[in-house]
């Protein structure tokens, strides 16, 4: 028979990973479960198909490092699903004598002999991955999605849910039409194209809109891939004469989700195969989901073919998320992670970090890192050392008024210009500035800023706020004159 662990080395295994890998753990971790331990193989279970998956794929190097350094055996960890789990035939106890531990080998350890072993080259003579025979090496779930190929599949975090996406004022548009699409897939904004800096929770909505999908329709088949990976691919497929299964591969599905298009550029070949793809999809009413760092018509050397044809469904901005869309992020990542984190704490972190999402969690990960090293509390004084010292932040008490107020004395403007019809680029330009923090440092909506503002339409305040936020990115006088204004708001709003 198999053996079954003492319930403790469990618990220890999760407090070693939570010492030794804080930003890799999550709260549901908890809910895997030991199947046996039998052979000098742990077989771990989750209920979850994301779940599992991406266990599969991003954790077992850790968990066999966790388990070999709590048991002091030399052990191999696999992760199975609930109905794997219980198709394993029972297996002979073996008594597994202890071993000097020495540092795991980089090489993924072999399945147990219960699971046979699927192996494919990847075209040129280099062996993929080995996975179950349940999930076949199409990268087939047992619900039937298909996630990519073994070559270059995009795993799906189960964090990056509808359920954890923090909506606000930088993202309200994308997070509506994400919802819609996932709802009613190829009938809601087909195609639906997302873009922002880096950073900013693209790959979240991406990855929230397939996991939604797969949560109502476990048939629908998703193939969700980086551009990078589709580029690779095609010029694999080119090479070995493979063109038709490739083919089949991407246009034989239902929803296409790609990460980062504008990997497109100065790719002529593949603009053409994405174009035909592209089209068998759209006419065949397949939903595409497509995100990018620039917008469709600033992906350079894009052909107007294809931009033409991104832009014809719906095409969503996301910008930096303000204050209180940060510490609400910072809430909800630290609640993943398990951690309790004291108000005062996650305000400063909020005020010190204003770039985007990945370096709150950054900061998230530095904060721990600090207090187990440290053998501390997180508390305040802690953040501060782990930290530094937070900028002045923008209270976020701050209305249209009293941008307008000191835009206009800041570029010596009259505030009745900034309402009028007046073009001159002495009247343009601080208008345009005091959009775009309108749109950054309050909650009013794009329409609402542009009835503020003379009554102008809103995409008249959308190319206000992207020319400036470019314009604050690539122009050092800009960057330090808006940092000027921001903190004679702060001075005046406090």
């Amino acid at each position: 028979m198999p053996i079954y662990p003492d319930p403790m080395i469990w618990d220890e295994i999760l407090a070693h990973l939570r010492r030794h890998h804080p930003d890799r753990c999550r709260q549901w971790f908890e809910e895997i479960e030991i199947v046996n331990l039998a052979a000098g193989v742990l077989t771990l279970s989750a209920g979850q198909p994301v779940q599992l998956r991406y266990l599969q794929r991003e954790c077992v190097e850790i968990f066999r490092e966790a388990a070999q350094s709590v048991t002091g055996r030399l052990l191999s960890v696999v992760f199975v699903s609930i109905e794997e789990a219980e198709q394993l035939p029972p297996q002979p106890q073996i008594h597994i004598e202890p071993f000097t531990l020495r540092p795991p080998t980089p090489a993924e350890p072999p399945p147990p002999a219960s699971l046979s072993t699927v192996v494919t080259t990847n075209g040129n003579g280099h062996a993929r991955q080995p996975v179950s025979p349940l999930n076949g090496n199409t990268g087939r779930t047992p619900g039937g999605t298909v996630w990519g190929t073994l070559y270059d599949e995009m795993v799906i975090n189960p964090d990056y849910s509808f359920e954890t996406y923090i909506v606000g004022p930088n993202n309200r548009l994308a997070h509506a039409a994400a919802v819609a699409v996932s709802q009613q897939p190829g009938n809601s904004y087909n195609p639906f194209f997302i873009h922002s800096g880096v950073g900013l929770g693209k790959t979240h909505l991406l990855q929230a809109i397939c996991q939604a999908i797969l949560a109502s329709n476990p048939d629908c088949r998703i193939y969700y891939v980086s551009c990078e990976g589709f580029v690779s691919q095609f010029m694999e497929a080119v090479q070995a004469g493979q063109m038709l299964q490739f083919r089949h591969k991407f246009r034989d599905i239902d929803v296409l989700v790609v990460d980062d298009i504008h990997f497109l550029a100065a790719h002529e070949r593949t603009q053409e195969e994405f174009f035909h793809t592209f089209n068998s999809l759209s006419q065949s009413h397949k939903q595409i989901v497509l995100s990018s760092d620039a917008a469709p018509n600033e992906i350079p050397k894009l052909e107007d073919r294809l931009l033409s044809r991104f832009k014809s469904g719906l095409v969503a901005r996301m910008d930096k998320p303000c204050y209180e869309t940060r510490l609400a992020i910072l809430r909800i990542k630290s609640r993943l992670r398990g951690l309790v984190l004291p108000d005062d704490v996650l305000c400063y972190v909020a005020h010190h970090t204003d770039s985007n999402i990945r370096e709150l969690e950054g900061a998230l990960t530095q904060l721990q890192a600090t207090a187990m090293a440290m053998n501390r509390v997180i508390d305040l004084e802690l953040a501060r050392e782990a930290l530094g010292d937070a900028p002045t932040p923008l209270t976020p008490i701050v209305n249209i008024q009293s941008i307008i107020s000191t835009v206009a004395r800041q570029f010596e403007v009259k505030q009745t210009d900034l309402f009028s019809k007046r073009r001159q680029k002495s009247i343009t330009l601080p208008r345009q500035v005091a959009m775009y923090l309108a749109r950054c440092h309050t909650s009013h909506s794009l329409q609402e800023i542009g009835g503020f503002f003379g009554g102008r339409d809103h995409t008249t305040v959308m190319h206000a706020v992207d020319k400036i936020g470019r314009l604050r990115a690539g122009d050092a006088g800009m960057d330090r004159r808006l940092d000027m204004i921001e903190r004679d708001l702060a001075i005046r709003s406090s």
